[in-house]
């Protein structure tokens, strides 16, 4: 039986027999108010090839009332197991199916959401990858494009909002009908329905001839700190870049962005209704790395309209192509638009985004950028930071390889070319080469098909004088990690050297050599014969993705000066190179800490600035030998309180370490500073205690014992919103109480009815970093249940338990025995084993670095 999984061969088959023309739908949401279900009718008009064939369509819904083919009622028992089966196929086909479908609280499907404030009912449709079925009949595979046509009735005075154009409604009474046009032929896991007292802004995105309406749309409750016209900037900037560097106009006819509540992911492309997080409505005061995201996350979705939505991957395979094509789309629009607030975009990029690759890159479960994606259960555990990182580093790796202009020309020929259809890697691959005279059949084996990260080192020779006697960057191909498939090769990479001289305190950039490193070692006589310079940076500008190390001179120099750079970039390639050999335990955590200690102070970037404060704690919470761990997290807490403290008033890094310190506090005056700054009775100037700080001050004081129950409630009067229901749900998980963390663990594990962000939260509370004795009861109970939960739950909603509840902080080799003897006794499914082997991973990474951490200490005492 397939359950709700559906293979490739399956798909394939399918796709060589129909091709399908058009849906109508007509959902019922009237009753929404109340829940429950809603009616769902669907007819789709189909070809076969071979007249007499059996198929079947998917749909997953608690009951089927009508199967009619082609004029013949069929049995409703003929759904059964997320199909329904379509016998005796012919050549022309008619399909009605009437079904009564659920609403959600995953995040899936259906989305149903009450607001708390005015107590109205808000939904939304989330499809990708294989939930347009949990609403309509559908052949649910990327490759069966049609057209649709909506049809909603929905309670008077709501707003609906589909790909098409909003129509007028119609009708007298308590509902309303909404007769939508049909869409061009899309995919149907870019389809969507938002349907709500949503209240929205509107502008317009003019391009000469060209007029395209845009909307912005939230929650009442949301709508005073919506900055729509901010959405809009960022929003025609990805327009007019976009529209020039595709040659092709933005293909549908309008383009909505829906801020939705409870959304699992950042945002969803969805043709003209792009639907986000409503997060990115910031309902207190953020620091520019926020923004910057929200717009990264903006222009992501944009890029996806014309790839990804206009030209659609054949299969699940390819859907590094449609992410990592996006993602590196966000980047390159911010750093080259006019007029773009975030010019330094690949400063962030390589802070976050490649490490995030370099970490998904040396788990066990690491795959080629083209994985093999043999079903959905494949694909939905793939979104990835392999899928979306790794692979937008190597596109950028192939722009510098063929050329951006080259680049943008064979986009422009395969956009073309390709439009509305279905395509695969060798699609585009194809035009790339006609455009830039390249041949990139060997460029993508080396580099899309293998698995796996390489190291650059370099090798430098000097004489007495400090003359460079000779240079070479040596390339490793370090083994794949035990359980991943494949073998580890070396790759062709296009570097950057930076050369790098002190000059009055600044390290500033005094020379750039750019080559091709392929092979153990290549030389690189451009250095021979000049003086060694302060620092040689391997990989600058950041050209290629791989981990790279500085030699033992410009590590010495960039560990005393690391905040010296002249420019971001160069220093957030040194940041993340030591979090990396932090993380192989090639650097002590307690000398990443000192690192982070002394070169934050003078790091201006303030993305860079947060990321290597979430990196400094996950490195005291888990690299750091536990004999010395508490004596690190006071040192860390002192000095977030001492940049506290020392931060310019009402600047982003002031609220960046009250974030930090609110994390780090241990001592009793620490802890009475967050008190203060909460009750108001201390000021510190410039510092905003809006709603979200004061809800992470309390949090830390409710974590350790200095806050209770009757706390929570009263911030809980003071912000009676979803979020604050949520931080109150993490609040009370993270009592350090045995009947709190019990309380929390069954309302997780022994019951599925919290929403899919309120159990987030409570998750979140009850993993508490310092309260390990607290939580390593729950070890064996979660290898008890977690099967269990993968079986029973949704796909979301599992993967929020079975990651977010492993026990991640009990760093033990008992850990690793009780997940081996799982992983040897449970037999379970690959998508299953893949998330538990990768939680696995963590533990043994951070044995690993305690031990170095353990060394470092005993050195430093001269043991």
């Amino acid at each position: 039986m397939p359950g709700t999984n559906l293979t490739r061969e399956e798909a394939r088959t399918r796709a060589q027999l129909l091709h399908v023309d058009a849906y109508e739908i007509e959902l019922d949401l009237g009753t929404a108010r109340a829940g429950g279900t809603f009616r769902s009718t669907t007819v789709v008009r189909f070809s076969a090839t071979t007249p007499g064939a059996d198929s079947f369509i998917d749909l997953v819904a608690p009951s089927v009332s009508e199967i009619v083919l082609n004029g013949e009622a069929l049995d409703p028992a003929g759904f059964a197991d997320s199909r329904i089966a379509l016998p005796g196929l012919q050549a022309q086909n008619e399909l009605r199916v009437v079904a009564d479908c659920a609403y959600t609280n995953t995040g899936e499907g259906l989305h149903r959401f009450v607001d708390p404030v005015d107590n109205e009912t808000y939904l939304y449709t989330q499809f990708e990858v294989p939930d347009a079925r949990r609403v309509f009949a559908s052949f649910e595979q990327p490759d069966l494009k049609a057209t649709f046509r909506f049809t909603v009735t929905a309670p008077r005075g709501w707003v609906v909002v589909s790909n098409s154009p909003t129509p007028e409604p119609a009708g007298e009474g308590d509902t309303q009908v909404w007769s939508f046009e049909p869409t061009p032929r899309i995919s149907s896991y870019i389809t969507a329905l938002v349907a709500g007292p949503y209240v929205g802004v509107f502008d317009e995105y003019a391009d000469g001839e060209q007029r395209v309406p845009l909307g912005v749309y939230c929650r009442p409750s949301l709508r005073e700190f919506l900055d729509a016209e901010a959405i809009f900037d960022v929003t025609k900037q990805g327009f007019d870049y976009f529209q020039e560097k595709f040659d092709f106009a933005y293909p549908f006819a309008k383009y909505d962005q829906l801020f939705v509540p409870e959304f699992n992911a950042g945002a969803m492309e969805n043709a003209g209704a792009v639907t986000l997080r409503d997060q990115y409505v910031f309902r207190s005061k953020v620091t520019d790395a926020a923004y910057e995201s929200r717009a990264a996350t903006i222009l992501h979705e944009l890029a996806h309209m014309w790839f990804g939505d206009l030209v659609t991957m054949e299969w699940w395979n390819d859907l590094w192509l449609n992410e990592s094509f996006a993602t590196f789309a966000e980047a390159v629009c911010q750093a080259e638009a006019p007029g773009s607030k975030w010019p330094n975009s690949w400063t962030t990029f390589a802070n976050q985004m490649k490490t995030w690759a370099y970490r998904q890159d040396q788990l066990p479960s690491t795959h080629p950028i083209m994985a093999e994606i043999n079903d959905l259960e494949d694909v939905q555990v793939n979104f990835d930071g392999i899928t979306y990182a790794k692979g937008a580093s190597v596109l950028k790796q192939l722009v510098a390889y063929v050329g951006q202009d080259a680049f943008f020309e064979g986009v422009r020929a395969y956009f073309k070319q390709h439009a509305w259809g279905n395509t695969r890697l060798s699609d585009l691959l194809g035009a790339l080469e006609k455009a830039s005279g390249r041949d990139l059949k060997t460029w993508s084996k080396a580099w899309l098909e293998t698995a796996g990260i390489n190291i650059l080192r370099p090798a430098v020779e000097v004489d007495g004088d400090g003359t460079i006697t000779s240079f070479a960057v040596l390339q490793e191909a370090p083994a794949l990690p035990a359980g991943a498939k494949g073998e580890a090769v070396l790759r062709p990479h296009r570097i950057a050297i930076g050369v790098y001289e002190l000059q009055d305190g600044a390290l500033v950039r005094t020379d750039r050599i750019e080559l091709d490193v392929d092979g153990e070692r290549t030389e690189v006589p451009q250095l021979v014969g000049r003086r060694k310079p302060a620092v040689l940076l391997l990989n600058d500008d950041d050209l290629s993705y791989a981990k790279v190390r500085l030699d033992e001179a410009s590590l010495a120099v960039v560990t005393e000066h690391l905040g010296a750079f002249a420019e971001p970039l160069p220093r957030a390639l040194c940041w993340a190179s030591a979090w990396d050999m932090t993380r192989d335990g090639e650097l002590a955590a307690r000398d990443y800490l000192e690192l982070a200690v002394s070169g934050l102070a003078r790091e201006s970037d303030i993305g860079v600035v947060q990321s290597v404060q979430r990196q400094a704690k996950l490195a005291l919470d888990a690299y750091t030998d536990p004999a010395w761990r508490e004596q690190g997290l006071q040192r860390w807490a002192a000095a977030a309180e001492q940049q506290l403290r020392a931060a310019a008033p009402g600047s982003d890094h002031q609220l960046a370490w009250a974030r930090t310190l609110s994390a780090a506090a241990r001592t009793d005056e620490q802890l009475a500073l967050l008190a203060g700054l909460l009750d108001g009775s201390t000021v510190l100037d410039g510092l905003a205690v809006d709603t979200e700080l004061r809800w992470t001050l309390l949090g830390r004081l409710v974590a350790t014992g200095r806050a209770d129950d009757r706390a929570v409630e009263a911030e809980l009067a003071r912000d009676n919103t979803a979020a604050g229901l949520e931080h109150a749900a993490s609040c009370r998980a993270s009592r350090p109480t045995v009947e709190a963390k019990a309380e929390a663990w069954a309302s997780v594990v022994e019951s599925d009815e919290l929403t899919n962000y309120v159990q987030e939260a409570v998750i979140s509370g009850f993993q508490q970093s310092d309260q390990r004795e607290l939580l390593a009861p729950y070890a064996a109970r979660y290898f008890a249940a977690v099967k269990g939960i993968y079986e029973t739950r949704s796909h979301e909603i599992s993967q929020q338990i079975i990651v977010g509840l492993y026990p991640a902080f009990l760093v033990e080799q008992a850990t690793l025995d009780a997940t081996d003897a799982w992983l040897a006794s449970a037999e379970p499914v690959p998508a299953l084993r893949r998330q538990v082997v990768e939680a696995r991973a963590g533990i043994e990474r951070a044995l690993k670095a305690q031990a170095a951490d353990r060394a470092a200490g005993a050195r430093a005492l001269g043991h």
